[in-house]
């Protein structure tokens, strides 16, 4: 439990106060009043009832001013906030690469099921948008929580002959998330190649996600054996070459968790773990008014006891 104003909890000083001032004036009282006649009346009288009923009142209006106290300091506890959901970007790896055939039918193809089953088990409190990038970025699909319209345009994209940008693809993405206040902001970035491209690099895309408090999970979409994707105009075979340290770092340094898929089936179970075991922003929920509805109750209580059925003579 934490506390919006806890300062007010130095009220509680004041309770010794009114305690010992409350048995001083019982004190007195007690001296002031005649003895008893007899031995045989003080036996007649039952003390222990009596002293319950005398003093159970100022004992509640104790217990009714700590409540007031701690209400005053405004009690709050941590909950998740998936009522308000996440903004979920997906920064899609689209250049060349991505047509290798280890994947069925291919890499993107692939990636691209695998995201619409991700959206399709999302909560309805998130919002899902989609940035595709090769040798620059751009935007398939802006925030929204309509699942079936990020679906319909993630099936729009289609296979790129260009470049890896992955930091203009990141910083894309952070923009994207970062567009939807008052909801956590995660990026899933998926991508089987080296940076070559783009304007911004992944070291400046990781520090532009930690400066908009963005967590970013990395994936890498590689292969047990070398992909063979062409050769180059010298006559070399060219191999998709994936970056793990890159990703890594980016991963690492955004509060993220790194991820590489071997075939469609391994992506498509990182997807739906990452989904399944997306923290929500924690917040903190009042819990003032249950000590202030408490409150209420036991002052009600106690003017019963002291002015009704059982009311105690002075």
């Amino acid at each position: 439990m934490e506390f919006g104003f806890i300062n007010a909890l130095f009220l509680f000083l004041l309770i010794p106060v009114l305690i010992f001032v409350y048995y001083k004036y019982n004190t007195g009282k007690k001296e002031s009043i005649l003895k008893f006649s007899t031995l045989k009346v003080i036996k007649q009288t039952n003390t222990k009832n009596n002293g319950i009923r005398k003093h159970s009142p100022f004992v509640l209006i104790i217990l009714v001013l700590s409540l007031i106290i701690i209400a005053l300091a405004n009690p709050q506890i941590v909950t998740m906030g998936a009522e308000k959901g996440i903004n979920i970007g997906i920064v899609l790896d689209g250049s060349e690469s991505m047509a290798a055939s280890d994947y069925n039918p291919t890499r993107l193809e692939a990636a691209k099921k695998a995201i619409n089953s991700l959206i399709e088990k999302t909560p309805n409190t998130n919002n899902v948008g989609v940035v595709v990038f090769e040798t620059g970025a751009g935007t398939i699909s802006y925030l929204t929580p309509v699942k079936e319209k990020t679906i319909n345009s993630i099936s729009s994209i289609q296979q790129g002959t260009g470049a890896t940008a992955i930091g203009d693809g990141l910083s894309l993405g952070i923009d994207m998330v970062s567009s939807i206040l008052d909801k956590k902001r995660v990026i899933i970035l998926l991508s089987d190649g080296i940076h070559n491209s783009g304007l911004v690099t992944p070291e400046q895309a990781t520090q532009y996600a930690i400066l908009n408090n963005v967590q970013v999970h990395t994936i890498g979409i590689g292969s047990e054996n070398p992909v063979y994707l062409r050769d180059d105009i010298y006559g070399e075979p060219q191999y998709a070459e994936l970056d793990e340290l890159a990703l890594q770092e980016i991963a690492n340094s955004t509060g993220g968790m790194y991820f590489k898929s071997l075939d469609d089936k391994t992506l498509n179970e990182i997807l739906l773990e990452l989904n399944a075991n997306l923290e929500y922003e924690k917040e903190l929920s009042t819990i003032r008014d249950w000590f202030i509805g408490s409150a209420i109750i036991i002052l009600l209580i106690d003017i019963y006891i002291i002015y009704g059925r059982f009311r105690i003579a002075a």
